[in-house]
């Protein structure tokens, strides 16, 4: 037996709009009440312990001094694809850059994705073009 609220479908959200931006979480707002006014105390307790050789005082003193880049940027050789037949070209350079450590599979894998997109592009401005002709031609 299923056993549904009135009024919702299956695969719709109860609340499609989702979180208002801005708006916080509970547990987070409840901590921070809670070091109100110890805060500023723990943060020098935190940065004495760094200072005097605690590590992993010193990893969180780090952490948020200098948090870890998501991203990188990269540079290597790709070669400008213009046509669908440049194609081979890019996804040489990009496994060649891998098999030389220049760049992470990761990192190739997200190049090689913008390199999908554009390749689509091409093919729909080719397409497009194509199907130009074809009016004009049908047209005469």
């Amino acid at each position: 037996m299923n056993k549904r609220k009135p009024g919702f479908q299956p695969g719709q959200s109860g609340n499609p709009a989702g979180r208002p931006k801005g708006a916080r979480n509970r547990a987070t707002m409840a901590l921070e009440k809670i070091l109100e006014g110890d805060a500023e105390s723990i943060l020098r307790k935190a940065i004495t312990l760094a200072q005097d050789g605690d590590p992993t005082a010193m990893r969180l003193c780090l952490d948020r001094l200098m948090p870890s880049r998501k991203d990188r940027p990269v540079t290597f050789d790709l070669p400008e694809i213009q046509t669908t037949d440049d194609l081979p070209k890019a996804t040489n350079a990009l496994l060649q850059a891998v098999a030389s450590g220049d760049l992470t599979p990761s990192e190739a894998s997200d190049i090689g994705k913008a390199v999908d997109a554009h390749v689509r592009a091409i093919e729909a401005a080719d397409l497009h073009q194509r199907l130009l002709k074809l009016e004009e031609q049908t047209a005469r």
